[in-house]
């Protein structure tokens, strides 16, 4: 179907669906480099008043890329909730935006439309917001998991701990582990990227977090974010997995790429549930995203990068994950040129992805040949505080020294609960304020009053 739109004397022509959201979407670089991003100013505005007015039912009607050859596809066509989606199925794009901005459209509501609201719907609405727009929307949705404590309730933000190394040293992940814990970081998981994909190094690294997790008590979940196939053979050899993480695109062509197929992340997910190693909930899956990685597959069906990224989050939904986190800018300015793309597309994932009712945290991230630096990160972070973000990553120093980019440091996620008034997940605040961490009033105390706990580095 084309969808047409006149400015002046000009008349816009936009030959299917597909193209009209990459056309609508705002600049960045990725688009420009796979061939798709809108000509002019001029064509996005256009592109835009033509999606204002398209029916929303449309992203229903017409797939951006072929059904029949891809199960990302069929996963949103088929698991489409028609129930949920009855009370929006009479709006245009537009109409969709002032509802969702609408008083009366609470948390509630929010919750009960999600099933009915497919990635192209998310991703054409959000084409349409302002960045506050996609805040004061991504506020009201509530995305409550649990494991061995409960993250994403209001007032809460948790933090991934994420202490690598490059070599997988043991004493320099475990000590990274504590001066984490010591900021209050740690409740969404302690997880490690691994430097090696040895099976044996990945098993001696679940070990090394299980045993620091039991040995204290700690209420929270350890991952090692190795390959889903790496994980299946861990269960296999029974090490104590807590979460299975993937990366997931939003083509099978993309997860093809990664070396895997939603057939893979179920095996992998009933693996995980077969452990019962939950105490308050039982979401076993860890799912990474970020905007290009279909494009850098060449597995993007020439669909604009944030409506491939929405589609992710399709698969995401489909396995009732713990955590799900884009990392916004991972990947590089080939897809996110600058701070300024970096930011807008933080909040676009954030929103479309809690919108379908996907627990989103972010990478607030860049890589060092970016047009970008901390204080474009500082921004994104204090915007996805006022956006009720479920987590951030918390890295030492911000640098990762593993993976060679920036992201958020331990002292980040401090500034950002203290000046949002935001506490971690309840169970683990417990468990700070028990260690001489955390005040009654969930203030951080002073190294000398965190007896218990740097005993417990003395003791690794």
């Amino acid at each position: 179907m084309a969808f047409t739109h006149t400015v002046g004397a000009r008349r816009h022509v936009f030959a299917d669906l597909r193209t009209l959201l990459a056309r609508a979407s705002p600049a960045r670089s990725g688009d420009a480099l796979a061939g798709v991003a809108a000509g002019s100013e001029e064509e996005r505005m256009a592109a835009r008043m033509a999606l204002a007015e398209m029916p929303l039912v449309q992203c229903l009607n017409e797939a951006v890329a072929p059904y029949e050859d891809d199960e990302v596809t069929r996963l949103i066509v088929d698991s489409h909730d028609p129930t949920a989606f009855a009370e929006l199925a009479s709006l245009t794009v537009g109409d969709f935006r002032d509802w969702l901005l609408r008083h009366e459209t609470d948390t509630a509501t929010l919750a009960r439309v999600a099933p009915g609201i497919t990635p192209e719907m998310a991703a054409a609405v959000s084409k349409l917001m302002r960045n506050q727009d996609l805040i004061a929307v991504a506020r009201k949705c509530r995305v409550v998991t649990r494991l061995r404590n409960t993250i994403g309730l209001p007032g809460r933000l948790s933090v991934r701990l994420q202490p690598n190394h490059p070599t997988d040293d043991p004493r320099g992940i475990a000590a990274s582990i504590v001066d984490g814990l010591l900021y209050g970081c740690g409740d969404a998981t302690i997880g490690i990227n691994p430097a090696s994909d040895n099976l044996g190094a990945i098993v001696a690294l679940l070990k090394l977090v299980d045993d620091i997790r039991e040995r204290y008590a700690v209420p929270t979940q350890s991952c090692v974010l190795t390959h889903v196939t790496n994980t299946l053979r861990a269960i296999g050899q029974g090490a104590p997995v807590d979460l299975v993480f993937q990366s997931v695109a939003g083509s099978q062509a993309a997860n093809e790429a990664f070396g895997i197929s939603l057939a893979l992340l179920d095996e992998a997910r009933q693996a995980a549930l077969s452990l019962r190693r939950g105490t308050v909930g039982h979401n076993v899956m860890y799912f990474e995203t970020g905007q290009g990685s279909a494009l850098s597959a060449n597995a993007h069906h020439g669909v604009d990068q944030q409506t491939m990224e929405a589609r992710a989050y399709a698969v995401a939904r489909r396995f009732e994950p713990l955590l799900v986190n884009t990392v916004v800018g991972f990947i590089g300015p080939e897809y996110l040129y600058d701070g300024k793309q970096i930011i807008r597309a933080g909040l676009e994932d954030h929103f479309c992805g809690k919108l379908m009712g996907v627990p989103m945290g972010c990478d607030v991230c860049y890589t060092n040949h970016a047009e970008a630096d901390q204080d474009d990160m500082d921004n994104l972070l204090t915007l996805f505080g006022v956006a009720g973000i479920n987590f951030i990553m918390g890295v030492p120093g911000a640098d990762d020294i593993m993976l060679n980019y920036q992201s958020t440091a331990f002292h980040d996620a401090l500034y950002l609960r203290e000046t949002m008034g935001l506490r971690p997940a309840p169970e683990f605040e417990t468990w700070l304020q028990h260690m001489g961490i955390l005040d009654d009033a969930g203030r951080l105390l002073e190294p000398a009053a965190r007896q218990p706990l740097l005993a417990m580095a003395a003791s690794i």
